[in-house]
């Protein structure tokens, strides 16, 4: 039985017509070897921030369902080229949109959650020996109402097909060699790790690390789908491979470091010191599709019986954070203002090492006081800790941190364009 390889290409990797003769090649390379290949493809590069700048100089706050109609047609374009490509050099090849495949997601727009995906005619057409090309980060209800995935859309498209299709391997194609050991752009000698765990590269994209985004890593993670990431341009590089932390040997205590400069700080004030009240301004996030990050609550202040929540939230969910928040103050009571504080970044160091290793955190906490940076919030896991600073002191502190904790190579690392926005 042939085994199947599925293959995703961002939109740097499809950003001319150049570029997509050259993925044609690598696609076609995997079918010489034998295999099934379904590719799944961003839209072209910079066309879904087009769209968005469009939409806004139209509505300041475009609805969401029109937005998810007209972010979906970026991808339209890039499998439809793809597939002439591919045409163009003797090779049956066939492209799909998420309606004509059937990724069935629940009904959300902007955020949705692939539920189920139907593998009948992707299966029929790979039988014939096609090469199947998939619109990734899109998809659709059950009542045919178009849908997108948000940020990281197409890692998880490409991840949710390899685990319907029992595929042996998904690939992730991107402008750099694999999954470095920090940011490229700002220590230019960081490693690339030749295997990671899915569960530090999991924490990597919680923290800010733009290769893969967490739900494609949650999905890697719990179909036990093997993972790799890999350069666009450096074919002989097999670049990382993401495995379960029980296939590793771990030898240093961290594998990385990342910064994420787009969080934002709320703190809702004087709220009443009693049972229930977080629940209700959490219950009331989660139902506007908000996630929340780090979470503090002062302790109480014994004359007024209030305390602060303060939380980190995504900044492009800023506004509709405050909306629900200023409707839920007067139902819990709270007196006080809500603070935004959009001058903050997560800085995080990870590593499946850190488990029962003691000094780690110290260690973290020394490098950034030698630097006069103030912490302003910690979260811990067992692999992971992070500290919230003032965002022009990311940089400095990500440098500082990838040093002391030795993950520096000899090799600069090449990076061809922007790392990809995932």
């Amino acid at each position: 039985m042939r085994k199947v390889i599925v293959q995703k290409f961002g939109g740097t990797s499809v950003s001319d017509t150049d570029k997509i003769k050259n993925v044609a090649k690598i696609v076609i390379k995997e079918k010489e070897n034998g295999n099934d290949v379904v590719v799944v493809v961003s839209a072209m590069g910079h066309t879904t921030d087009y769209l968005v700048k469009m939409a806004k100089e139209l509505s300041p706050m475009p609805s969401g369902r029109e937005m998810d109609m007209l972010l979906s047609t970026g991808e339209g374009v890039s499998i439809a080229l793809l597939a002439m490509a591919i045409q163009a050099q003797g090779y049956e090849a066939v492209s799909f949109n998420a309606m004509q495949v059937g990724i069935i997601t629940e009904n959300v727009h902007s955020k949705a959650r692939i539920i189920n995906i139907k593998t009948d005619k992707l299966r029929q057409n790979l039988k014939e020996g096609k090469i199947i090309v998939v619109a990734g980060f899109q998809g659709v209800t059950e009542d045919g109402e178009i849908t997108t995935l948000g940020r990281g859309g197409s890692d998880t498209s490409a991840v949710a097909l390899a685990a319907a299709l029992n595929a042996e391997r998904c690939d992730i194609y991107t402008d750099v060699e694999g999954v470095y050991t920090t940011d490229p752009r700002v220590v230019p000698n960081a490693s690339r790790l030749e295997s990671i765990s899915y569960e530090e590269m999991l924490e990597l994209a919680h923290a800010g690390a733009n290769v893969l985004h967490p739900r494609s890593v949650e999905t890697a993670k719990q179909f036990h789908v093997p993972l790799r990431v890999r350069s666009s341009f450096k074919l002989d590089n097999l670049g990382t491979l993401i495995l379960g932390v029980d296939k590793m040997e771990i030898y240093r205590p961290v594998a990385g470091v990342a910064a994420d400069l787009s969080q934002t700080r709320i703190v809702v004030c004087d709220v009443p010191d009693k049972p229930g009240v977080a629940a209700k301004i959490f219950s009331k996030l989660a139902k506007e599709h908000i996630s929340v990050d780090m979470i503090i609550q002062s302790y109480a202040r014994k004359i007024s019986n209030t305390n602060d929540i303060a939380f980190t939230i995504d900044t492009n969910d800023l506004p509709k954070t405050v909306t629900a928040l200023e409707e839920l103050k007067s139902e819990i009571g709270a007196t006080g203002d809500i603070q935004v504080d959009e001058n903050i970044a997560k800085v995080s160091i990870v590593g499946a090492g850190m488990i029962d290793r003691p000094g780690i955190a110290s260690t973290m906490f020394e490098t950034l006081a030698d630097l006069n940076i103030n912490i302003r919030m910690i979260s811990t896991s067992e692999i992971k800790i992070s500290c919230l600073v003032d965002k022009d002191q990311a940089e400095r502190a990500v440098k500082a941190l990838h040093k002391v904790f030795e993950l520096e190579s000899d090799e600069v690392a090449d990076v061809k364009g922007d790392l990809p926005n995932v």
